[in-house]
């Protein structure tokens, strides 16, 4: 015989609260057995306890209440395994980025501020293969990641070589409003034909200020704020999207500490000496 459970005894015996009970009914994950017509009352049976146990376990790892719904409904192993380890892959590039912001704060409240070497350069315009959209700031790394990837493929399926290291424009908008015009581009000699995203493009010249950062992206704020305050402190600064080249890359090796990126802030104007460092 099965014994009805009130919606308190089952929360007792699961862990989980009378309102998540409540909203995973709701939302079709976890019904209750009967329902009182009158009273309205929610009634479980003892067989759904060890389901309700795996809910709460599998919304203590952060999965979302799709997936848990996913895996319950799973009709194999195979499936309901499918669908777990995706989600453990996707906490691991979290703990990792997570381990990252950790050793990016450590370095900020641990060392001083260095002092940053700056470089005038005067860039002329350059042509290149470019993909141009417009990007959310939370979208950014993957539209970055996409972006690359797809200019490199077609440029080898043009046997075509890059004439210098690749790069990227970033609107003011992206980091004022968090969504703004980006342009990936990789430069060219020769006139190639492009397909899809991609589009033949000329990077237009542009006085700059330029910082090298080494290490990794995550901590590349850094650099973009001691080159900000340079600019700034010198009333250098004019409108103009800010530039970065990639001089060493994940195509170039994984160790992200042998990193190397240029990062171009716009000025008045140039010259050829190197300013002394901040």
């Amino acid at each position: 015989m099965n014994v009805r459970l009130p919606i308190g005894d089952f929360s007792r015996m699961t862990h989980l609260s009378v309102k998540a009970l409540r909203h995973y009914h709701d939302v079709g994950l976890l019904d209750p057995v009967e329902i009182d017509p009158t009273s309205g009352y929610r009634f479980y049976e003892a067989s759904q306890v060890p389901v309700a146990q795996v809910i709460r376990r599998f919304r203590d790892l952060g999965m979302p209440l799709e997936e848990v719904k996913a895996v319950l409904r799973a009709p194999d192993v195979a499936s309901r395994n499918a669908v777990i380890v995706a989600h453990l892959e996707r906490m691991e590039s979290q703990l990792e980025d997570t381990q990252s912001t950790v050793v990016s704060l450590r370095t900020l409240l641990e060392r001083p501020p260095a002092s940053i070497a700056v470089e005038y350069r005067s860039v002329p315009a350059t042509p290149a293969v470019a993909i141009v959209e417009e990007v959310g700031a939370e979208d950014i790394d993957a539209w970055w990641m996409h972006a690359f990837s797809e200019l490199y493929a077609q440029l080898r399926s043009a046997d075509v070589a890059p004439s210098g290291p690749s790069g990227a424009l970033y609107a003011n908008e992206l980091f004022e409003d968090e969504r703004g015009e980006v342009v990936a581009f990789v430069p060219v000699m020769d006139r190639v034909e492009v397909s899809g995203r991609a589009s033949t493009f000329e990077v237009p010249a542009a006085e700059l200020a330029i910082a090298l950062h080494r290490g990794p992206f995550s901590q590349l704020d850094q650099t973009y704020g001691a080159l900000g305050t340079y600019v700034v402190e010198r009333e250098l600064g004019v409108e103009g999207p800010i530039r970065e080249y990639y001089l060493v890359g994940l195509a170039d090796t994984e160790d992200e500490s042998q990193h190397r990126t240029e990062v171009g802030w716009p000025v008045f104007q140039t010259t050829s000496e190197t300013p002394p460092s901040a």
